[in-house]
């Protein structure tokens, strides 16, 4: 009979393992069937490098057939050019010469002091203000000229009553001559006095005039129906003589004057019909030469004419920049472009024009410009060719294009006014 201790000695081998344990330590569990066999987790690191390195070929090769999807595998050589046109137009040319001028009021006025020099007591007026003639617009401080004046006068009605009892007394003196009472020469004596003071009083009333005319100036007034223009002083400055205050203007007629070369001397002639366009407006209207100079300015070789334009309601802005144009000569046939169309060098034009889907150079003489567009022969360029306005510098003669009209200019209204005073319209 075998002999075994508690909790020694081994188990049968074919007894499942019974846990043992320690005095104070649990009780582990026995080892079970169902857990993954030894190896497994090394197993799938592979896979999943694998399965990543398949995805990002796969996303690259998506990337490359995507970029190689856009690139143009045709050559911009053999691809039309695209290119905006315009059709030459069909516009009879005119020759027409152009000057530029100013508008200038009817008469014009500085309103200043001429004889004194003062302070500035008051300006009565300010830009824009309609004045009468001889309403007041400014007065000075003249204190010591009317002092003046008065000392002036006082002496000279003094200078009169002195000269008029010398009078007296000479006449009463020549009644006693014929009795013999007084001599000769006493009489002759008191003349000359008499004669005396009155030429002292003539000089003492020419000296009043003078002070008079000084006392006047302090008040300065319109010299003819119309606005202010501009105010130059403020009560206080101190003025001079030609130092003006304000400046008046009748605009009720304005002068439109210009200088024309002296080779136009016949262009501007009076009564040419011309159209006048002011710039401080952008307005058109149409007028007639009143007067051109009978003779050239001799430093500037230009000839002086004039135009006179009646407006009575005073809507035109005087002193203003105005261009006078004047057509010469009859039309002429022509077909005309826009200048940014063509390339101007050496008195040539050189444009591309546009037959079917095929540009081809052009270069031919044109026969004027005006107000933005060239004009030329209809034999050079006839009427209703396309011609290249956009997209010129990438072309050659002879390079296919893809051709768009562009769209007609939209042009700003303008207004016309009517020479004699009627309303302006569109």
């Amino acid at each position: 009979m075998e002999r075994t201790e508690h909790g020694r000695g081994a188990a049968p081998s074919d007894a499942p393992a019974v846990a043992r344990s320690t005095a104070g330590e649990p009780a582990r569990p026995p080892p079970t069937d169902s857990g993954p066999p030894p190896g497994g987790g090394s197993r799938r690191i592979p896979l999943t490098v694998g399965a990543g390195v398949v995805l990002v070929l796969a996303l690259g090769g998506l990337m490359i057939w995507r970029a190689e999807s856009r690139t143009n595998k045709i050559a911009l050589s053999s691809a039309p050019t695209p290119v905006t046109v315009v059709k030459a137009g069909d516009t009879p040319y005119r020759e027409v010469r152009s000057y530029i001028g100013t508008v200038r009021p009817w008469v014009e006025a500085s309103v200043g002091p001429q004889f004194i020099s003062a302070y500035v007591l008051t300006v009565l007026v300010r830009p824009g203000a309609v004045v009468k003639a001889g309403q007041v617009l400014a007065t000075l401080d003249c204190r010591n000229e009317s002092s003046a004046s008065e000392a002036i006068s006082s002496e000279a009605r003094a200078i009169e009553a002195r000269q008029k009892a010398i009078a007296d007394e000479a006449a009463r003196t020549q009644k006693l001559l014929s009795g013999g009472f007084v001599s000769e020469n006493s009489v002759e004596m008191k003349l000359a006095k008499s004669a005396a003071e009155e030429a002292s009083l003539a000089a003492q009333r020419a000296s009043l005039a003078q002070s008079t005319l000084r006392v006047s100036d302090c008040v300065l007034r319109a010299p003819f129906d119309g606005e202010v223009g501009n105010r130059f002083a403020d009560p206080g400055a101190f003025v001079r003589p030609g130092m003006p205050i304000v400046t008046v203007v009748d605009r009720s007629t304005v002068r439109m004057v210009g200088d024309a070369p002296e080779s136009d001397f016949a262009v501007v002639s009076a009564g040419t019909p011309v159209r006048v366009r002011l710039l401080s407006s952008a307005t058109e209207m149409k007028a007639a030469v009143t007067r051109r100079a009978p003779a050239a300015d001799p430093g500037t070789r230009t000839v002086h004419f004039e135009i006179d334009v009646s407006d009575p309601k005073r809507t035109i802005p005087v002193n203003t920049t105005m261009e006078v144009r004047v057509d010469v000569g009859t039309p002429v046939p022509a077909s005309s472009i826009p200048i940014y169309a063509a390339t101007v060098a050496n008195a040539k034009a050189t444009m591309f024009t546009v037959k079917g889907d095929v540009a081809s150079s052009l270069t031919v003489v044109p026969i004027g410009e005006i107000e933005g567009r060239l004009y030329f022969h209809p034999a050079d360029l006839a009427p209703g060719t396309e011609v290249v306005t956009e997209g010129r510098a990438l072309l050659s003669n002879g390079a296919k294009v893809a051709a768009h009209e562009a769209p007609a200019p939209v042009h700003g209204s303008h207004a016309e006014i009517i020479p004699d005073g009627g309303e302006a319209h569109p």
